[in-house]
């Protein structure tokens, strides 16, 4: 199987490396704008570097993982649904609603596959979590608490072009919950602050932020994130239901000093640094799952739609961030026209039934 990866930075490489020890990937090629970088991360890990994209696929691909910038991801996807290739793109879809929906509107008018990259789907703990739900061991769901901090803030650079804290950081939270629960959120409340670097308010967005949702069943979340969690990368989710609750994320590792004198365990490890360690399993399942994708062999786990899906959500939540005021999430997805209405049904079907990893 012939793999193309575009894109050469930090997450490519990470990907690149994951890909080359896919069984069933015999080939994998490697494109760059910067012809140089890609050339010297195939010099480093033994494979191809084609001269360009359109050198890429005129060689001939099963498919192609896109993990360039954020600004060029719909781009690529179009190109890559012209050429008929199968395509992975790390989240987000595009840069905004409109974009995302003019990717949705082309994946499903055709029938190439398309898988979005939420790594958390494919997480040991989510999906204990989402197992003991969906069983009833939990008995009634009234609860969700999602947090997500990392441990140093990116650079300065990446903030104007990141779309900002709810829709590139706190919708992974988004999308694991509506994956987990299988329910849609109808309205948000959120609030931001900036208390650390100036290049975040420079750039329009905030460092910490805070968001309630409701969902259409009456379960309330709270989904918090910042970029200044001095104490390690920390990622977790406590699903609280009337017979019994699952704690996402709480391992060896969580970044989580006790206060109390009396503590019956011990951190046996160094907290997590940055996302690549906390989910590194998850990542090698979510591309080898894609290779089945690919090969027609298994169904998409995550498609475009409900990547809208989980914007919509952080669209609100930076709508009401700014107004102070409560917003409906219908009210973001009627803005975005009836196409994107006709993407979001069914994605809550999918998120609920068999798209799930191990489903």
């Amino acid at each position: 199987m012939k793999i193309g990866l575009i894109g050469t930075g930090r997450i490519g490489a990470f990907h690149a490396t994951t890909l080359r020890s896919i069984p069933g990937v015999t080939d994998l090629v490697v494109a760059d704008l910067d012809p140089a970088r890609a050339a010297a991360l195939a010099d480093t890990l033994g494979v191809r570097a084609a001269a360009g994209i359109e050198e890429m696929y005129a060689d001939g691909l099963d498919g192609v993982v896109i993990t360039a910038a954020t600004s060029a991801h719909a781009t690529l996807i179009h190109q890559a649904l012209d050429a008929g290739v199968p395509v992975f793109c790390e989240k987000p879809v595009a840069l905004d609603v409109p974009g995302t929906v003019g990717v949705v509107e082309r994946a499903q008018a055709g029938t190439v596959p398309v898988q979005i990259g939420f790594q958390r789907r494919f997480d040991a703990g989510y999906r204990a979590a989402r197992e003991a739900l969906r069983s009833g061991a939990l008995g009634r769901l009234h609860t969700l608490r999602a947090c997500t901090g990392d441990r140093t803030p990116p650079p300065a650079g990446y903030i104007p072009t990141s779309g900002g804290l709810f829709r590139d950081c706190s919708i992974h939270d988004f999308d694991i919950l509506r994956w987990l629960t299988g329910r849609e959120v109808v309205s948000v409340y959120a609030q931001g602050t900036n208390r650390g670097a100036s290049f975040f308010a420079d750039g329009d967005d905030v460092d910490t932020c805070a968001a309630l949702l409701r969902f259409d069943d009456d379960t309330l979340a709270t989904v918090t994130a910042t970029r200044y969690n001095g104490a390690g990368h920390d990622v977790r989710l406590e699903v609280c239901g009337s017979e019994g609750a699952r704690f996402v994320g709480l391992d060896d590792r969580a970044p989580l000093p006790s206060a109390e004198r009396q503590l019956s365990w011990r951190r046996a490890a160094e907290p997590y640094a940055t996302f690549m360690e906390r989910f590194h399993d998850a990542y090698v399942t979510e591309l080898g799952v894609f290779t089945e994708v690919a090969s027609g062999r298994t169904a998409n786990p995550c498609s475009p739609a409900e990547a809208l899906e989980a914007l919509y959500v952080a669209e609100a939540c930076e709508r009401s961030r700014r107004t102070g005021q409560p917003v409906a999430v219908a009210d973001v997805r009627a803005s975005a026209g009836g196409a994107a209405g006709g993407a979001a049904g069914g994605a809550a079907g999918g998120a609920a039934g068999g798209a799930g990893p191990g489903a």
